[in-house]
């Protein structure tokens, strides 16, 4: 708040006066605080009352909320309506929470797909898919919206739900003000530059200054080193004492591996993780630095982790704060039957939380997550191990964040933490207006570099990239609101294809000196005995059919064992030929599924593992070296039956004697060994074959053949990046047209090219929206029960952690014959998507198809989790995304599925998924 002293001269005071008048609001809301806000919360709430859209980025902590809710002090001050989005429904909750206190129940509502609490209200908290929704409906809720708070807008660059933030951002109404608040980004300005061209004017504020600071440390041992000390005036260098002990310390630990070996380098070195995690809870107590978050790339690593600090007898709280946390847990989970609460491990846990120790990750039930959030805000959790996902936006600082290590599975492969992944996940050090300054602790373990970390530490560059794409349900939408052409235009207008266009002009630069460098290596291979590039296109061109010839016959052997694995029947014995599952194996399912090119037959080997194998396991054909009979009880996930049948297999004495695999034929065909041959007689008797500095303009050559490669390869960039979300839409429009979603004639005015098929896929929101679609259309779900439909219909929402190796239990009846139904379908739309080189719709996933039909038919908690081997968090996830797709159902389909629909719902919406608030 401006301060008028008594010492200002009437310049400063009139000045004071002016601004106060100017911006009446801002000054009421600053009155709110009772501590001076920073000079980038005063320009971008100045910026947002003089009527600009504001971009606001600042590093994790910093308080850029305070502007979103400015936002909504203004929208109430105007009477008008503001829009609070957030990317997860834990921060829509905390962030309902918060409104809800200082402006009232009345004036707050929440609406988050599966809670909706007084969603007519002034004000409304909700995940941006919810507004998108919204957007397409035309809902009567939009009316007097004056101001949209995108929070952690940089979400727009998550791979699967980024593309909503642009959608929200495009289809908002001119009127409309938008707020967004990003984490520190290295690109901003480009950012704002295209708000500005799909918002109009955008004021952009970054800041770069955290309020708290941050000090790096890396622990060796039970010892922790400052990582970057002083090299004069805003110049940072590591610490050299610190780069000397992990020196040392990796000398010694090769050492101790190389005597245990023998000397023989024949063992691998164990990995080391030091310290321990209980040392490393018990020296930041010591030294004053809880709270603290590990951050642990794993669940089990974070339960884990608890159970060792429990074993270790640590204790954080005393015994009045042991008390204050049982009275709250208890009064927070008094809906929770006594037998549900067992299932769910809640007196380890409880017994956790009283010692101020906590686990948070996505395989927790939410409402012990809530707990553990609520807990650790007011103090009285003073260690929590958490997944990631703590980082994204929950209100959760700590005095000190920890780091275990710097790889992470992203669930493909085991990557290494990026620098903006580190700037976040460190950016919870630090509480503003409790913590002078916050700390990050990497822990060093064998092979780390303090080099490397110090330089995750330091950079800043964290570019924002769109994952904007056209989808099915947007096709539609779009099409039946402003027809095909206008809504072609209006994805000319994504963030996408406002990056694609920039980055033209970088190619096109580049493309330019490429050709000044393919004039200057032509003139270098010149040959005073000929046309050295007629020579060296000779020789590329030789190059080119032999290495064809060998992928061909490569083809023809991969053929071969395809072919053969498709005759595979369950009970023969295969041998694998090479590789870790080397020798017999039983076939238990042929593998052989609609819309996959290549049979993926489950197989039992020798050692008792079942496989999912392919032909990468088989280099040629294979024949069965004779056949077992699998007993008809025989279930893959008993070990039992698993070890019996293995005994079995191995003493067949089957495949013995005789290798039984059949080599493709190898080498070229007849046509193609003519051809080389033909080639390397005309590069004999080429005048240039003979030159004696033949090889050094081939060098030459060769680098002007690789330049103008990638200089073609640069071309078509260029060609594919302009326009190329405007082509993607036009292939979608094309798909949908064949399969009869959209009019082929357009020119219709009234109905938009949008058919009654249509405008139900237009009410499917999804990864699968178009396999939903189809799957109503064709009355795949008709006559199902409502358990039926719930598991049939789950096979769309979930997804597997971990790959399926095994088939999945699924219910008697018609779910199996339902779920075979969706398959042909999907197989059908892949195909038509590979025609048209898209790929939207994945795989649909049974997995959980058991566990959806059992809740649904009133199983308890404890079957269902323990039938499942799934974690109660899980769980209740993959219930809520079926609830919401199941609603949709219900929306879109006709008379006789929608009351199935319904009823599905009521039976699947009790116990755990009914108290647990958040999703």
């Amino acid at each position: 708040m401006a301060v008028v002293s008594a010492d200002s001269s009437p310049s400063e005071r009139y000045a004071v006066a002016r601004r106060r008048a100017s911006t009446p609001t801002f000054e009421s809301f600053q009155a709110l605080y009772d501590f001076p806000l920073d000079d980038f919360q005063l320009e971008a709430c100045r910026a947002l009352e003089d009527g600009h859209g504001v971009l606001v980025a600042a590093p994790t902590g910093s308080g850029k909320t305070l502007v979103g809710e400015f936002a909504v002090h203004l929208a109430l001050a105007e009477g008008r309506k503001c829009f609070y989005t957030a990317p997860i429904k834990a921060l829509s909750n905390q962030k309902y929470a918060d409104l809800v206190r200082r402006y009232g129940p009345t004036k707050v509502g929440l609406l988050t797909g599966d809670n909706t609490i007084n969603g007519e209200a002034p004000v409304v908290v909700m995940t941006t898919e919810v507004l998108r929704n919204m957007l397409y409906a035309s809902s009567p809720t939009l009316a007097g919206l004056g101001y949209v708070v995108m929070d952690e807008v940089h979400y727009l660059a998550d791979r699967m739900r980024g593309g909503v933030w642009e959608e929200v951002i495009i289809h908002l109404p001119e009127s409309v003000r938008l707020v967004s608040l990003s984490a520190t980004v290295s690109n901003a300005e480009e950012f704002a530059d295209w708000l500005v061209t799909v918002r109009g004017e955008t004021k952009v504020i970054v800041e770069e200054h955290r309020p708290v600071p941050l000090w790096q440390h890396m622990m060796v041992g039970p010892r922790m080193y400052d990582m970057f000390v002083s090299a004069g005036k805003n110049d940072f260098k590591v610490n050299p004492e610190l780069a000397r002990v992990t020196g040392d310390e990796e000398r010694r630990v090769r050492a101790v591996d190389r005597s245990r070996s023998g000397g023989r380098g024949d063992r691998r070195p164990r990995r080391r993780d030091t310290p321990s995690r209980v040392d490393v809870i018990e020296r930041l107590d010591a030294e004053g630095l809880l709270p603290a978050i590990t951050f642990i790339f794993s669940r089990a690593g974070c339960e884990g982790a608890v159970v060792q600090c429990l074993r270790a007898g640590v204790r954080l709280n005393t015994p009045a704060e042991a008390a204050e946390v049982r009275a709250l847990v208890e009064e927070r989970t008094t809906s929770i039957p006594e037998e549900d609460l067992h299932i769910l491990g809640y007196h380890e846990w409880i017994e956790a939380l009283q010692r101020g120790i906590a686990a948070h990750h996505a395989g927790m039930l939410p409402t012990f997550k809530e707990v553990v959030e609520e807990l650790f805000t007011r103090g009285l959790v003073k260690a929590v191990f958490a997944t990631e996902t703590l980082a994204l936006g929950i209100n959760m600082p700590a005095r000190t964040v920890v780091l275990e290590r710097l790889v992470k599975w992203n669930g493909e492969a085991h990557v290494d933490v990026t620098p903006g992944e580190y700037t976040q996940l460190t950016g919870r050090a630090g509480r503003r207006g409790i913590d002078v300054e916050g700390h990050a602790v990497v822990l060093w373990t064998q092979g780390l570099d303090p080099g490397a970390v110090a330089g995750l530490a330091s950079t800043r560059t964290y570019p924002l990239r769109s994952s904007f794409r056209p989808s099915y349900n947007m096709a539609v939408n779009l099409v039946g609101q402003v027809g095909r052409d206008t809504a072609r235009v209006l994805l000319e207008s994504s963030f996408a294809q406002f990056q694609a266009d920039r980055a033209v002009v970088g190619l096109a630069r580049q493309i330019q000196k490429n050709d000044e460098a393919l004039t200057g290596y032509r003139e270098a291979m010149v040959c005073h005995l000929g046309d050295f590039e007629e020579y060296a296109a000779l020789r590329r061109t030789l190059s080119d059919v032999e290495a064809e010839s060998a992928r061909s016959a490569a083809a023809l052997r991969r053929a071969a064992a395809a072919a053969s694995l498709e005759k595979l029947k369950p009970g023969d014995v295969v041998r694998i030929p090479a590789g870790r599952r080397a020798g017999l194996a039983i076939v238990l399912d042929p593998g052989i599924q609609p819309g996959t090119d290549d049979p993926r037959p489950v197989m039992l080997t020798e050692e008792r593992q079942v496989k999912r194998l392919s032909v990468l396991d088989f280099p040629a054909a294979v024949e069965p070296v004779g056949r077992l009979r699998i007993p008809k009880s025989f279930s893959a996930r008993n070990s039992q039956d698993r070890r019996d049948l293995a005994i079995t297999l191995k003493s067949s004495g089957l495949g013995t004697h005789d290798d039984p695999t059949r080599r493709a034929p190898r080498g070229s065909s007849g046509e193609a060994a003519e051809h080389i041959a033909d080639l390397r007689s005309q590069l004999r008797n080429h005048p240039c074959h003979g030159c004696s500095d033949r090889e050094q303009h081939a060098r030459w050559a060769e680098r002007y053949w690789r330049l103008r490669r990638d200089n073609d390869g640069l071309r078509r960039r260029v060609e594919n990046r302009t326009n190329s979300i405007a082509r993607v839409f036009d292939r979608v429009c094309d798909l949908l047209e064949h399969l009869g979603y959209l009019e082929g004639d357009s020119a219709n005015p009234e109905r938009h090219g949008v058919t009654d098929a249509g405008r139900r896929l237009a009410r499917l929101y999804g990864e699968l929206d178009l396999l939903a679609a189809e799957c109503l259309r064709q009355g795949t779900w008709r006559g199902l029960s409502p358990a039926e439909l719930a598991a049939s219909v789950s096979a769309l929402v979930f997804e597997a952690r971990e790959p399926v190796t095994a088939p999945p239990r699924l219910p008697r009846g018609k779910v199996p014959e339902a779920l075979d139904s969706t398959m042909k379908l999907w197989g059908q739309l892949a195909r038509a998507e590979r025609d048209r080189r898209l790929d939207f719709l994945r795989e649909p996933a049974p997995g959980f198809a058991w566990a959806a039909f059992r809740w649904a038919s009133g199983a308890s908690l404890d079957a269902v989790l323990t039938e499942n081997a799934m974690p109660a968090g899980d769980f209740v996830r993959w219930i809520r995304q079926l609830l919401d797709l199941l609603g949709q159902i219900a929306q879109a389909a006709d008379d006789e599925l929608r009351p199935t629909a319904e009823r599905a719902m009521d039976a699947l919406r009790r116990g755990v998924v009914a108290y647990s608030s958040v999703g």
